[in-house]
């Protein structure tokens, strides 16, 4: 029964330290929000701007790219349709980013509990022994519990660096939803206060309305009725 707890104490390490590279790998600020992109968005005003936004992120793929792609090829919609979709892969996005974290969180609970799990297993294995044998050799003794303490030591030295990351982690996936939806936002609001015909607003016809109009001063004049002289 020991053997076998070591074995998973043992396997539960190592995927602990492969989701820690690969998360750590995954998570750099330079792969999520690309400083390329964000620097066309600051500069980014029109509609051909916007186009020049999207060869950059089809250049740089990141989620803050895929996610200003989808809103770029929905310029046409309304701006509401439009946030609506883009939240919706946004939900997609931070899911892909939070992947293998709960494996994090998983051998945060267990591997304190496979240690313990080992450690009474080794306690019953060495309080048989001792029924059998007596208590003739101490020092074989203490040397038995000092083994058996071992696994709840691995686990939680498996457990901390875990708890660690995964706090980390999380934390830091929370920060880059907060900047990839302030640039969307932001993307969004320009590109649909952008007036529709391309004109400034200034530059467009006014409306004439109800008080500007000029009263009418060439209306006829009515017919004057004939006058009948009454004979004498």
């Amino acid at each position: 029964m020991g053997d076998i707890v070591y074995v998973l104490l043992g396997l539960t390490s190592v995927v602990g330290l492969t989701f820690i590279v690969e998360r750590a790998l995954a998570l750099r600020w330079n792969k999520v929000v690309p400083p390329e992109i964000t620097q066309a968005l600051a500069a980014c005003r029109t509609r051909e701007d916007a186009k020049a936004v999207c060869r950059i992120c089809q250049r740089k793929p990141s989620p803050l790219g895929r996610l200003l792609l989808l809103a770029s090829e929905h310029l046409d919609w309304p701006k509401a349709d439009n946030v609506d979709a883009l939240q919706t892969a946004a939900r997609h996005e931070i899911i892909r980013l939070e992947r293998g974290l709960v494996v994090l969180e998983i051998i945060v609970g267990i591997a304190p509990l496979l240690g313990l799990v080992g450690t009474i297993a080794g306690m019953m294995t060495l309080f048989s022994d001792i029924g059998v044998t007596g208590l003739n050799d101490a020092a074989r003794l203490a040397k038995g519990i000092a083994l058996i303490l071992n696994a709840t030591l691995m686990g939680l030295l498996i457990a901390i660096p875990s708890l660690i990351f995964w706090s980390y982690f999380s934390k830091k996936v929370e920060v880059f939803a907060v900047e990839m939806e302030a640039l969307c936002d932001d993307f969004i609001r320009r590109q649909y206060s952008e007036p529709a015909s391309g004109a400034p607003e200034d530059e467009m016809p006014p409306v004439p309305n109800a008080k500007s109009r000029k009263p009418d001063t060439q209306r006829p004049a009515p017919e004057a009725k004939p006058q009948t002289l009454d004979p004498a």
